[in-house]
């Protein structure tokens, strides 16, 4: 067996060839326009290829073909257990093209590939073949009614959905859209970011070898106000899925009222409370976590524990523990396996990370670690892990998603305050309260506003049966579960007079 060690992975990105094209109708076709973008490799600089460019006329291609396929059956009407079988056998092929997968998702956005061999490719595979075998598991009801009547509430896919997912997990995160829309018997439209492609390309390949009717799963890669807009004003687009920025998701809501008020599901942006209580069971497992909770995958995360609460009681000796546990977190080679940290995805959003921190500077002032780019001789876009200390609520940097490494720690007194600070957000996506204190736990999980809570750990696992979503500007809907699937769903009461 070959080792998977760094020159193994280099090899393979270099050896893959990407699709460029966008998949409509089961074809590669390239844009109706000709243009095309580039997408680049964030820790080098290097151009990796051009990307069809689409616009409304790929849109509205995109959405007969859609459209054509569920009208005609092939897939809405297949038995629930066919199209499970198709599912399974799609994780199935996605797990044997693990590593090409991986590489895809590393030289495209710069997350490690060790993250994205343990987290982001089993954790899609495991997404899609979850939903594979919920597909008969879908069931509809009979309501209580007199003797004289039956009353059926049945679930009816509710057409064509699109799905417009972000860089941070490109292939994850279309995953958790596409395994409960097609499970539901919908046909799909996905369009990824223009940041990071190639993982969707590839998967749209391999749903066809898997057995999904053509039609069935088209994507169509290109800039947000293009084709972005453009699926959010179709008229022919029942419903559409987004996971992203708050600022666009409010976009798709204007979309959806100025066309056809397709259903709109949206799973925005996040400023996680990470609260650490005067009765931490763990110091030592508290500071991992906080450090790993805001540094993993760059801190590109939306359930970042970017505000970090910690009780005036402990602080100094957390404090002390943290700094030392940030030190692991270095940026690297995001295709060596040693590297924990990688690079931010695009220029654009390396100089955001880098304008926050000179605020958090020129407002705070106390950084203690990080603070700037790093390894710049690379031609790649790094930086340091970041910590700013005697941060108030009021400051920048701790009420504005930064999307990158960078940590506001606030001191607070007793629960209450706690409490206050959490909640003094306009997001509302995921917390945790470390406290060995049962009763104080669960106290403060019904009082922060987060549609996730953790107790004592952050973010253990990737369990699909858990419903995932938002609170406030954070979003609504859900992601996994079987909750999401009702978001792709109609619901149809038949009521019959015996």
């Amino acid at each position: 067996m070959t080792e998977k060690n760094h020159a193994y992975w280099q090899n393979l990105a270099k050896t893959i060839e990407p699709r460029t094209d966008a998949f409509i109708e089961g074809m590669w076709q390239p844009a109706t326009s000709g243009n095309t973008f580039e997408t680049v490799n964030p820790a080098t600089g290097e151009k990796i290829a051009d990307i069809a460019s689409c616009d409304t006329a790929d849109v509205n291609k995109a959405a007969q073909s859609a459209r054509a396929a569920f009208e005609s059956g092939v897939w809405r009407d297949l038995h629930p257990s066919d199209r499970g079988k198709c599912l399974v056998r799609l994780s199935q092929l996605m797990a044997a093209h693990a590593d090409e997968l991986a590489v895809l998702e590393v030289i495209d956005m710069g997350k490690p590939i060790g993250d994205a061999t343990s987290i982001d490719i089993p954790g899609s595979v495991n997404c899609m073949r979850w939903y594979g075998e919920a597909c008969d598991k879908i069931l509809d009801e009979i309501a209580p009614t007199d003797p004289g009547s039956l009353a059926m509430v049945t679930r009816e896919p509710i057409g064509v959905v699109a799905a417009v997912v972000p860089w941070n997990f490109p292939l994850l995160m279309a995953c958790w859209k596409l395994g409960p829309a097609l499970a539901g018997g919908n046909s799909i439209i996905l369009k990824p970011a223009e940041q990071s492609p190639l993982s969707a390309l590839r998967l749209a390949e391999l749903a066809i070898e898997a057995g999904i009717p053509k039609g069935v799963f088209n994507v169509v890669p290109g800039l947000g106000h293009a084709a972005g807009k453009a699926l959010g004003l179709h008229m022919d687009i029942d419903g559409l899925a987004f996971t992203g920025s708050t600022q666009v998701g409010k976009y798709f809501m204007e979309y959806s009222g100025q066309s056809n008020l397709k259903r709109v599901a949206l799973e925005c942006g996040g400023k996680s409370p990470h609260i650490i209580m005067d009765d931490c069971p763990d110091l030592d497992a508290a500071a991992e976590s906080a450090a790993s909770a805001i540094f993993f995958n760059q801190g590109e995360v939306c359930t970042a524990g970017s505000r970090l609460l910690v009780d005036a009681k402990i602080k100094d000796a957390f404090m002390e523990k943290l700094v030392a546990a940030t030190k692991s977190w270095v940026p690297g080679d995001p295709l060596d396996p040693a590297t924990c940290l990688g690079a931010i995805v695009d220029s654009e959003q390396h100089e955001r990370v880098l304008s926050y921190i000179k605020q958090g500077l020129a407002d705070c002032g106390n950084c203690l670690t990080g603070g700037k780019a790093a390894r710049a001789n690379t031609g790649g876009l790094f930086v340091e892990p970041t910590i700013f200390d005697g941060v108030t609520p009021d400051m920048t940097i701790a009420k504005e998603e930064i999307f990158g490494p960078v940590l506001a720690v606030m001191e607070f007194n007793g629960e209450d305050e706690a409490i206050r600070i959490a909640n003094d957000t306009i997001y509302g996506l995921a917390a945790a309260v470390w406290s060995k204190d049962i009763s104080r736990a669960h106290r403060m999980a019904r009082a922060v506003q987060a549609g996730t809570v953790w107790v004592n750990c952050w973010d253990p696992s990737g369990d699909m049966s858990i419903p995932f979503g938002g609170y406030k500007q954070s979003g609504f809907g859900r992601d996994k579960s079987l909750h999401a699937i009702d978001k792709y769903m109609n619901l149809k009461t038949t009521w019959v007079q015996l």
